[in-house]
């Protein structure tokens, strides 16, 4: 079948032309830094999709499947996710009445350049950074459902400083949460001290230019002038990963991307990214998602809706 009758695989990009108060945007003149939106179910939003702002979405109604870059899981009402910027995502409804949900979400967009700016003349503004790099990869907070619905309410009731008060009272809360997990993978992101990060990211920029070569820790110790085990320390305590788990990660993660975004046969992508076979990439997989390959095509072409476009997603 042509690639004309195929639906697109990657994710639409949403602007403010589209952002319709009857879709539950609140009415604005597109230059507010805060705006809330709260929608039923089923909506024309819930679609494969991203936007230049962070969003914080919770969920008040129904069960789903939720879908943030290269995650997919379940949802149900209290789900909360803070994603980035460009991060791709869709919440996609599985249980709805017959006429549908009135109120599905409470979501809240903000954006990214007024918090960049307002760090460098506000130093409180510092002790979010740590929140906003973790939201490139989609946070779910547990534990918060009810006071972030309390809040939400708030800053939707209030304008001018008092809404960015609420506001600021709600990335507190946020920030203070240590009850989260990480939702999309991100092979960039690397644990440590600051010089410790500095040091490695040579290596990180390496293998993810490099990943689908074959790669030894022997040879990327030589890189650096190290021996094979004083690299395999230095680089475990620096990533909080040994450094073939984290090849791995990478080239599951690039390999969640071809799933996603093309319709190459499987076995073509598991050499593709560097595995030597389709065996040990099914494993590794299986190891980093929790679900093979082809689980993961076949439950990720449900973040677009509908049937699965046609094509070698069961490959």
């Amino acid at each position: 079948m042509g690639s004309s009758s195929r639906r697109k695989l990657t994710p639409e990009f949403e602007h403010d032309l589209i952002r319709d108060p009857r879709l539950g945007y609140e009415p604005t003149d597109g230059a507010e830094f805060v705006r809330c939106i709260e929608h039923g179910s089923p909506t024309p939003l819930e679609r494969w999709h991203c936007h230049d702002e962070y969003e914080l979405q919770l969920i008040v109604g129904a069960r789903g499947r939720a879908f943030v870059g290269d995650h997919v899981g379940h949802f149900e009402p209290g789900h909360l996710v803070l994603t980035g910027p460009r991060l791709p995502h869709n919440w996609i409804s599985t249980d709805l009445p017959p006429d549908g949900l009135g109120v599905r979400s409470l979501v809240i967009q903000f954006r990214d350049e007024p918090l960049r700016d307002g760090m460098r003349a506000i130093k409180e503004l510092e002790e979010i950074r740590p929140l906003l790099e973790r939201a490139r990869r989609g946070i779910e907070f547990l534990g918060l459902s009810d006071s972030v619905r309390d809040r939400f309410h708030r800053i939707r009731r209030s304008h001018g400083l008092e809404r960015f008060a609420e506001f600021a009272a709600l990335l507190c809360l946020l920030n203070r949460c240590e009850d989260y997990r990480l939702l999309s993978s991100d092979q960039a992101i690397v644990a440590g001290p600051a010089d410790a990060r500095s040091a490695i990211s040579r290596i990180v920029e390496y293998v993810n230019e490099s990943y689908a070569e074959t790669m030894s820790v022997a040879d990327v110790a030589a890189r650096v002038n190290m021996s094979e085990s004083s690299f395999s320390r230095y680089f475990s305590k620096a990533a909080d990963s040994t450094f073939t788990a984290f090849v791995n990660r990478v080239r599951v993660h690039k390999a969640c991307q071809l799933l996603m975004h093309s319709d190459q046969q499987i076995s073509s992508i598991c050499y593709a990214v560097g595995f030597n076979n389709v065996a040990n990439f099914n494993r590794r997989f299986r190891e980093v998602k929790g679900m093979t390959p082809k689980e993961f095509r076949r439950q990720s072409m449900d973040r677009l809706g509908g049937d699965s476009p046609p094509g070698r997603q069961g490959q």
